[in-house]
Order: C-alpha cells, then structure tokens, then sequence
C-alpha cells in the first residue's frame, strides 16, 4: 500500500484556476501509475485523469480535456492535476489514488493500491 495526501482544493470563480497536488510515500513512486478522481454530492466517485509512472502517457475524460493538465515529479513523490477554466460543475471533492496498472478508470477501491483522503474544490458561478 502507498500513502498518500492531496492538497491544493479550495474555492474559486467560474473560469478560474487551481493546482491540486498528491504527496506518495514510499521509494516505489515512479513504479505506479496515478489517478484523480472526483465526487460531486449525490454522485458516483468519477474517473478524471491519469498518468503513466514515468510520466510519458496521460489520458482525461472528455469533460476535463483542454482544461485539466495532469503531470508528476518523481523525485517529489508528487503528482498534479492543474485546472484550468474551471466550471461550477467540476466542484467535487478531488481524491488521487495509485495502481500498478496504468490504463484504469474504473472507481473500484479495490483495483487500486492506495487512495488519498481528498481535498475540496468549490467552483462558484
């Protein structure tokens, strides 16, 4: 299991932007690939993005493309989700989990090796 720890969320107006960042522990970082999630209230746990352990491969949902931005820092144990142009429909809490398969976007707890606790994002129109 990796531990892990999302910071950045916060409030913001409609076309604004915020940096969502995740903290791993662990020497094995570059070994797993990372995933953002997101939960609106009422809502299913949605896949968002994702990127490959050595960061060459990303993928988003279509909501999110051109807007969001996902990259890591292996050497920080870091990865982040920039948003951009953000809408008050993306207001969620934002969660970042681990795997060592890259290619996921299933919401399943269990197909995953860690997820973090969450950090809020509130976009205001």
């Amino acid at each position: 299991q990796v531990q892990l720890l999302e910071s950045g969320g916060g409030l913001v107006q409609a076309g604004g932007s915020l940096r969502l960042s995740c903290a791993a522990s662990g020497r094995t970082f570059s070994m797993y690939a990372m995933y953002w999630f997101r939960q609106a209230p009422g809502k299913e746990r949605e896949f968002v993005a994702a990127i490959s352990g050595s960061g060459g491969g990303t993928y988003y949902t279509d909501s999110v493309k051109g807007r969001f931005t996902i990259s890591r820092d292996n050497a920080k144990n870091t990865v982040y989700l920039q948003m951009n142009s953000l809408k008050p429909e993306d207001t969620a809490v934002y969660y970042c989990a681990a795997a060592n398969n890259y290619g996921l976007r299933s919401s399943r707890i269990d197909e995953y090796d860690g997820w973090g606790q969450g950090t809020q994002v509130t976009v205001s129109s």
